[in-house]
């Protein structure tokens, strides 16, 4: 089973206009409400893959109670943990000549919550996989993710993260089975520009050798690269197509890897590949059929 944990998710408000007008009255031409959040992301792809997935997390007032309704209503199991008190954040996204996002703050967790949750990733099992994803809200502590590592640390659960920056960082001695930075977050860590493949395979063999796994590297229009535990290297192109979507495609990424893995590391890059490419092309995450009609435009993928 695939879990994946998103500590702060949203219900997010997306909507779409020409051109954005700030100061004055905007006349939105479409909007759609979506359930939002990282891990959710990756457990809604998953589930379109026809992956085992169950999605983990707090909800609280009206907001969370729509986020739980629309998972069960799109098929994904889900184990939300109730708060006591506020409100799932409202998350606003504006697709116009720009994209602009909106992202208020979650609610608190307090500590009988946290405990609870700990008892739900005290049951996963050898072979599990936990996805770790997104930002951690303000009422947690910053190493969180690192703490939950620890706890589960041993028990043959595959690990994996996508998070950025120092949170990142601070899991690696826990040997994640796949991390996902993108060029920019992977040139963040590095502390320098990354202006070759060169550069590139240098700051995630670093990764590597500081203990994950599996390191995938997102390069939007450049394709995605692969780094396995064997120290090979797997290149994938872009797969061709207008992009009008940035919001969840790094998390497709991780869920078509995932569920392409126990064909092999080729076909999972691929997999993730296509997966985070449809999503790009799309208003929302991809579709299945989205997915499948860019694996047969590449017959013959760099591996």
């Amino acid at each position: 089973m695939i879990y994946t944990l998103t500590l702060n998710p949203a219900i997010d408000y997306v909507v779409g206009l020409d051109t954005l007008h700030p100061g004055t009255i905007n006349r939105l031409d479409r909007a759609q409400v979506v359930c939002g959040g990282k891990g959710i992301n990756v457990s809604t792809m998953l589930h379109r893959l026809g992956a085992d997935t169950t999605a983990l997390g707090f909800a609280a007032g009206f907001t969370g109670q729509a986020l739980v309704q629309g998972l069960k209503a799109d098929g994904i199991p889900c184990r939300f943990i109730r708060l006591p008190a506020g409100m799932t954040r409202i998350n606003v996204k504006i697709k116009a000549d720009q994209e602009t996002e909106l992202n208020a703050p979650g609610p608190d967790i307090p500590a009988q919550a946290l405990e609870a949750l700990y008892q739900q990733l005290d049951n996963l099992a050898d072979r599990d996989t936990l996805v770790l994803a997104g930002s951690v809200p303000s009422s947690l502590p910053a190493d969180i993710y690192e703490q939950i590592l620890s706890r589960l640390s041993g028990r043959g659960i595959r690990f994996v993260v996508d998070t950025a920056g120092q949170a990142l960082s601070r899991t690696l001695g826990y040997r994640p089975f796949l991390i996902k930075p993108n060029h920019h977050e992977l040139a963040q860590l590095a502390q320098r520009p990354l202006n070759t493949v060169d550069d590139l395979l240098a700051a995630a063999r670093s990764l590597q050798q500081q203990g994950a796994q599996y390191v995938l590297v997102s390069r939007a229009e450049n394709g995605a690269l692969l780094l396995t535990p064997s120290g090979d290297v797997l290149e994938q192109p872009a797969f061709s197509g207008t992009v009008i979507n940035s919001v969840g495609a790094g998390d497709a990424m991780v869920a078509g890897f995932l569920a392409g893995l126990r064909h092999g590391c080729g076909y999972a890059l691929r997999l993730a590949a296509a997966c985070g490419s449809a999503t790009a092309f799309s208003t929302g995450l991809a579709r299945r059929e989205d997915v499948d009609a860019l694996l047969s435009q590449q017959q013959n993928p760099i591996y």
